[in-house]
């Protein structure tokens, strides 16, 4: 199994005329290896994979495979559903495209139990065995908590669950997670809180902001596997001010804006029901993206 840590990004998909942009999205890829982005995520939460069709998908990730083909990047697919069957086929057809590893967002809507969580996730690691897989949770979006004791029943069963993009915003939920399972690889899927994640223990983020930042995203995460905390610290500080804004309204509607105005998308659309930012926050993510270096293409 390819078990990736470091620095990932949750991909942003860009659309022109209403389909999917492979051209920039192959494009936008490579910006992220150039950085020295350790995976990117296509067709996450992010990628806004609730919208996109199964082909879509699926193309995707194909094109995340190719571009990434002989780098040190990997490819972290999404692979999430509210239906386990759902969840199920895409988790095989991201083994088909020949991803590295796959991630699964809790499933949304339906509030299953943690029996029900663990069954599902465990049907779902257990038709790839082979693949690498994460956890993925996100309550505040999903309206369900992948409870410390679910992951650690998953983690001990299942052997390809090998970690967990914690995006609680609970650093007491990762901390316990570690001081429970220390081998147990926790990512951080709050970018306002990537520092203080890594430095108790975690082994790497998943970055909505890295599709604007990778260098900068990139560094604080090497800077903080390497025990140079000081210098982690003072890049997530540097970051709070951006990380903050692009929240405002819900992901992936800011990072999509901030990609179109500094130039790193052709047009700025999304799928329904997601729509453009209003005036006064584009203004306020205009003045903030003015403290940053934002390399382009």
């Amino acid at each position: 199994m390819n078990i990736i840590t470091g620095s990932t990004t949750a991909l942003i998909t860009p659309f022109k005329n209403g389909k999917l942009d492979e051209q920039r999205y192959a494009e936008l890829i490579k910006r992220q290896i150039n950085n020295g982005i350790n995976a990117v995520c296509p067709v996450g939460t992010t990628g806004e994979s609730a919208m996109l069709t199964y082909d879509e998908d699926k193309r995707c990730m194909e094109i995340a495979v190719e571009v990434c083909r002989g780098t040190s990047t990997k490819v972290l697919a999404g692979a999430g559903s509210n239906s386990t069957a759902e969840a199920i086929e895409a988790a095989k057809t991201a083994q088909k495209c020949g991803v590295d590893a796959i991630f699964s967002v809790a499933p949304y809507y339906v509030k299953p139990s943690q029996e029900g969580l663990y069954q599902h996730y465990k049907a779902i690691a257990n038709s790839v065995p082979e693949l690498a897989f994460m956890l993925y949770n996100v309550p505040g979006r999903t309206v369900v908590d992948i409870s410390a004791d679910t992951v650690i029943r998953l983690f001990d069963d299942v052997n390809n669950i090998y970690g967990i993009k914690e995006a609680t915003g609970s650093l007491e939920r990762t901390i316990e997670l570690l001081s429970r399972r220390p081998e147990l690889k926790v990512f951080s899927g709050d970018d306002a809180i990537d520092y203080p994640i890594l430095a108790n223990g975690g082994a790497g983020i998943t970055s909505v902001t890295s599709n604007l930042l990778p260098d900068l995203k990139n560094q604080l995460v090497q800077f903080a596997l390497e025990g140079n905390f000081a210098a982690s610290k003072a890049l997530n500080d540097k970051l709070f001010p951006i990380n903050k804004v692009l929240f405002i309204e819900s992901n992936p509607v800011m990072i999509k804006a901030a990609m179109y105005i500094a130039g790193l998308i052709d047009t700025l659309e999304y799928r329904l029901p997601l729509v453009a930012p209003s005036l006064q926050n584009i203004k306020k993510l205009e003045d903030i993206m003015k403290n940053y270096e934002i390399k382009g293409l």
